[in-house]
């Protein structure tokens, strides 16, 4: 378990990092890392170059997760397991504190799982 805030950035940056290809990259900042889409979608009543997917964002006392798929697609997506609802303030941010390998499955499967039902509805 680790409770170091670039430690546990990296980790999540490494956790989206792995589906480039799928995803791209739109901001890899010490402040934010943001990862969309790579096909134009309509987001809303506007077309963009990227469906927004997550974003990563240290703060002082942990390090934020923006998931965008929480929330547009939570039907889908099914319960979170205890570990991450845990996490979960507001509608799609996590607020991590700690990271245990636990916590960093769930994720990583969280993740997989959005990717999919983006794909198959032509998001990303």
């Amino acid at each position: 378990m680790t409770k170091d805030l670039e430690k546990m950035r990296g980790m999540l940056v490494s956790l989206l990092a792995k589906h480039l290809g799928a995803l791209k990259i739109t901001s890899d900042t010490a402040d934010k890392f943001e990862v969309c889409g790579t096909i134009e979608a309509m987001q809303g009543k506007k077309k963009v170059d990227g469906f927004y997917f997550a974003s990563v964002v240290p703060k002082p006392k942990d390090v934020r997760l923006y998931f965008f798929p929480v929330y547009t697609h939570k039907d889908e997506l099914g319960e979170l397991p205890e570990n991450l609802k845990k996490c979960l303030k507001g509608k799609s941010c996590f607020h991590i504190k700690q990271m245990d390998k636990d916590l960093e499955q769930s994720i990583d499967e969280m993740i997989i799982k959005s990717i999919n039902i983006y794909q198959q509805e032509n998001l990303i």
